[in-house]
């Protein structure tokens, strides 16, 4: 395990409280314009999670 994969899980942990808690929102919403702007936040969110998996990744291939 590479001193960086720690760091990339906390971020994705982060991440996925993030995304929980978004969830949650909308759930309650009910206001359709806070929907879409939750769900506006949501996609932001999961074009984080993509961004730090292919970042951990190309950490993991790098020291492979």
């Amino acid at each position: 395990m590479s001193t960086s994969e720690p760091d990339a899980v906390a971020r994705l942990q982060e991440l996925l409280e993030k995304v929980e808690a978004a969830r949650a929102e909308l759930e309650t919403a009910d206001d359709p314009e806070r929907a879409v702007e939750i769900l506006q936040e949501l996609a932001d969110l999961a074009k984080e999670v993509q961004a730090e998996v292919e970042r951990a990744r190309r950490e993991a291939d790098a020291s492979a």
